[in-house]
């Protein structure tokens, strides 16, 4: 078999086997064409590919310009596919296995401050079309109020069904979601979201794609898509007066830090979060802790240094 074929026969071994995510899939596509184009310049096959090599191509990514996170993506999806090539028995060892990419700092994920939070939750703009506000007011207070990923908000429906990945139950004030790895959770839906989710589905029940099983829709009735709600998202914190254009996840930062300010609870973060590693939860300490920094800074009165 070709090269190329044994590339797409690895990509639908991660489609239908491992059941991966669309764009997951995809991303996977673009990292092994890397691997074809710099194993054709080295004039290797794919199936000869040593550890040597592989460092070389590490080191000219990074002399490149790309990031040391890049880099560990790149790698982790040339990592899964000599593994699977193992597993074929087509290679005799991983020449990816004990390569690492450059380390880099790891940046704090950017949240708001409470402040800005709610400036921009309970912003309104009275000229507005009264559909289009409800909507975004109750997209802002979902992502705010329940740390939702911009992939489980698009998911939502309507109403609960066996074909829906997500839905919202207003009488028991619950989110049900689809996360990552297709792992189900459930997380609370605070007040004042139940109150601009009833006000959107009022909104949505008198406009022509009622039945439609999105919950949140355009105006042809299809379901917004990421990029959309990207889109939306940044235009009403613009409109809010926020210094900052505001993106879905730093809502979920931002849900995340301020709990986590109040309750210290970092196990019950990770649960409401759908994080499968407390590792990933930990970050938002170190947001906590720049939190207290600044407020010890601004307050103590040996914080303050003479000049």
């Amino acid at each position: 078999m070709d090269e190329g074929g044994l590339v797409e026969r690895y990509l639908e071994h991660v489609r239908v086997e491992k059941r991966l995510a669309q764009r997951t899939v995809e991303l996977y596509a673009l990292d092994l064409r890397k691997l074809c184009e710099s194993a054709d310049r080295a004039g290797v096959a794919l199936t000869a590919v040593q550890n040597a090599h592989v460092r070389r191509w590490v080191a000219q990514m990074h002399a490149g310009g790309r990031s040391g996170r890049g880099i560990a993506l790149i790698l982790s999806g040339w990592r899964g596919f000599y593994a699977w090539l193992g597993r074929e028995q087509l290679v005799p060892g991983n020449p990816v296995q004990d390569v690492r990419a450059p380390r880099v700092a790891k940046p704090l994920p950017k949240a708001l401050s409470v402040d800005e939070a709610v400036q921009l939750a309970e912003f309104s703009e009275e000229a507005a079309d009264p559909w289009l506000e409800a909507r975004d007011a109750a997209i802002v207070e979902l992502l705010y109020g329940c740390g939702l990923r911009v992939g489980e908000l698009v998911g939502l429906d309507a109403q609960a069904s066996g074909a829906a990945k997500g839905w919202i139950d207003l009488q028991a004030g619950e989110a049900h979601v689809l996360g990552k790895g297709s792992k189900r959770r459930t997380v609370p839906v605070g007040a004042k979201a139940v109150q601009a989710l009833r006000h959107w589905l009022q909104q949505r029940a008198g406009g022509r794609h009622a039945g439609a099983a999105a919950l949140f829709i355009g105006r042809n009735g299809g379901r917004l898509s990421a990029q959309a709600i990207w889109a939306r998202v940044k235009r009403r914190s613009l409109q809010a007066g926020l210094a900052t254009p505001v993106h879905p996840h730093m809502l979920r930062h931002s849900f995340a830090s301020h709990l986590l300010q109040s309750s210290g609870d970092l196990r019950a973060v990770q649960e409401l979060l759908g994080h499968a590693n407390i590792g990933t939860t930990q970050v938002y300490t170190r947001l906590d802790f720049q939190h207290l920094a600044k407020a010890y800074d601004a307050a103590h009165p040996r914080a303050k240094r003479k000049g």
